[in-house]
């Protein structure tokens, strides 16, 4: 069994004192980086004014920098010294970002961060060793998770990942991934541009984040000038926009008839899987092909794959393992239960 925890994948600067603001670490993170004070996660969300994220960030971004020290922090804090790490990037950017992000993880981090947000005492700087460190695409880490999960899925499936800033898709098989087959594109983030651009025509989006139309996104309504205004309709229209204009003609490139004679299962993964309006829509275009699933937690299949993969590679110590999902919609860490060790 693995252990999960998870942030929102936001940041903003702030030198403010913030004591006892959060319940612990993880909803608590102010992280100092280059002598600069951020609230990161939910504690960005509750204490800032303007908490943003960018989208596919490269490794030498502030932002993912931040991401990434929150990240080992929290890992720190469960498992000690020295941690082996997996972590991943969208096909599009793998090849680009892979040596840089392995050079950046290896080795020793000093992290400060402020432990009063969460009644801890005040500054404090711990050191992080990470001795090794695997870099995969996305895709991969969720086919991984699902083949070593508690179901330990087995034979060939595609595996579909619908992350908020990329959607991606291959067809895995018992010796790895038909590359043939991958798909990168737009994510959920596509909706989501085309909801705030409808919404605008007859609303004043009183300078809202990307991160806040997301939230309302997802929970299908949004307060404006006090009025709370119901989403649902709108939300079904863009994301059938989204799948009938990106999704479905992506895949329709990708996949052969070949390649649906040799599996009969569809796997779903990410935040998007969390959408049952996008889930119907694959399940209609599919229906007598394949049988589309949707996993237990979809949105933290990637990291524990992920953490699956640091323990193959470490030779074998689940208490080292760690798998980090640095996503655009939130930051996932997975780790194996003590109990799970021996």
């Amino acid at each position: 069994m693995q252990e999960i925890v998870q942030f929102p994948s936001v940041i903003e600067s702030n030198n403010v004192d913030l004591k006892n603001v959060a319940q612990d670490l993880s909803t608590g993170l102010k992280i100092f980086h280059e002598g600069q004070g951020y609230i990161i996660g939910n504690l960005a969300l509750s204490e800032g004014v303007s908490p943003h994220k960018n989208i596919n960030s490269a490794p030498d971004d502030v932002d993912y920098r931040l991401l990434l020290k929150s990240s080992l922090l929290i890992a720190n804090q469960k498992l000690g010294n020295p941690i082996t790490v997996t972590t991943g990037f969208p096909f599009s950017t793998f090849q680009l970002y892979r040596d840089a992000s392995k050079n950046l993880i290896t080795g020793e981090h000093e992290v400060e961060f402020d432990a009063g947000t969460f009644g801890g005492g005040s500054r404090k700087k711990v050191v992080v060793e990470v001795d090794n460190v695997y870099v995969m695409p996305e895709v991969v880490g969720c086919a991984l998770g699902l083949r070593h999960a508690e179901q330990k899925q087995t034979g060939n499936f595609f595996m579909l990942s619908l992350g908020y800033g990329t959607f991606e898709a291959i067809l895995s098989t018992e010796g790895g991934i038909v590359q043939r087959s991958a798909v990168s594109t737009y994510g959920i983030r596509y909706a989501v541009n085309l909801l705030t651009r409808e919404l605008s025509k007859t609303h004043y989006l009183d300078l809202k984040t990307e991160h806040q139309i997301d939230v309302a996104f997802s929970k299908g309504f949004i307060f404006l000038n006090r009025k709370r205004i119901d989403l649902t309709e709108l939300k079904k229209m863009v994301i059938k926009q989204y799948y009938d204009d990106v999704v479905s003609p992506s895949l329709r490139k990708a996949f052969t008839d070949a390649d649906f004679g040799r599996s009969n299962k569809l796997f779903l993964a990410g935040g998007g899987a969390m959408y049952p309006e996008l889930v119907e829509l694959f399940k209609q275009e599919f229906e007598g092909i394949v049988e589309v699933i949707v996993p237990e937690d979809p949105a933290s299949l990637a990291a524990r794959g992920y953490c699956h993969n640091s323990y193959l590679v470490n030779g074998g110590d689940k208490s080292k393992a760690v798998g980090i999902d640095i996503g655009n919609s939130n930051t996932v860490l997975a780790t194996f239960e003590k109990e799970s060790y021996v």
